[in-house]
């Protein structure tokens, strides 16, 4: 059902991304420092855009490891706006929305409009994106990272333009929480998590997972 999940978050990304609040605002800066609405919408495009390429490429021969190991990897959990990782993500949004809003609109929907038959048809392989260092994840847990970016981005999006944030369904957000309380845990320990969960007046500040 991961595959399938996918294709519901990546179509409901599609559909904020239509929206004509998304087009008046393309050039206005969004909620994310650094990002206009525009790069921010082509950040959240790229989470789907980059899947034929992914799927078309051939096997790595890097190691391949766990989801949770995956973040306790990544460069940008940390990171400066100025750090050069920050200032690459940025720039591929900037990247894929430049052709502006209509022409990112249409490439995601004819990306969408092949998932479901190249997704089924494909093994659950290991599988890299170029911004990753020299690892790789197997495909279903390269799109549940994929889920997260769609569901926490298309949030992002939604404020940045004034619109309510998408309502996903159980089988996207469930894995999403799950990830993100356990990516939480890590950070900020048990207890914190827990007593943010079920004890207001307990509670920490801060549980983000990132």
């Amino acid at each position: 059902m991961i595959r399938e999940n996918f294709v519901a978050a990546a179509r409901s990304a599609a559909d904020l991304l239509r929206e004509p609040a998304v087009a008046a605002a393309w050039a206005r800066p969004s909620a994310l420092p650094e990002f206009s609405v525009g790069g921010l919408a082509g950040h959240l495009a790229f989470q789907v855009l980059a899947i034929p390429a992914i799927l078309a490429a051939p096997i790595p021969d890097e190691p391949v490891v766990p989801l949770l190991e995956h973040y306790a990897r990544v460069r940008w959990i940390g990171a400066d706006l100025d750090d050069q990782i920050s200032v690459r993500i940025r720039d591929g949004g900037d990247q894929e929305a430049a052709e502006g809003h209509a022409a990112l609109s249409e490439r995601l929907d004819a990306v969408i409009a092949e998932l479901p038959d190249s997704l089924a048809a494909a093994a659950n392989r290991p599988v890299r994106i170029s911004l990753w260092g020299p690892w790789s994840l197997l495909l279903d847990d390269m799109l549940i990272t994929r889920m997260m970016e769609l569901a926490v981005h298309s949030d992002d999006l939604a404020v940045s333009v004034g619109l309510p944030t998408p309502e996903l369904p159980h089988g996207v957000i469930e894995p999403v929480t799950d990830l993100l309380t356990r990516l939480a845990v890590r950070r900020h320990g048990q207890t914190a998590v827990l007593r943010a969960l079920s004890r207001s007046e307990r509670a920490p500040g801060n549980i983000a997972a990132f």
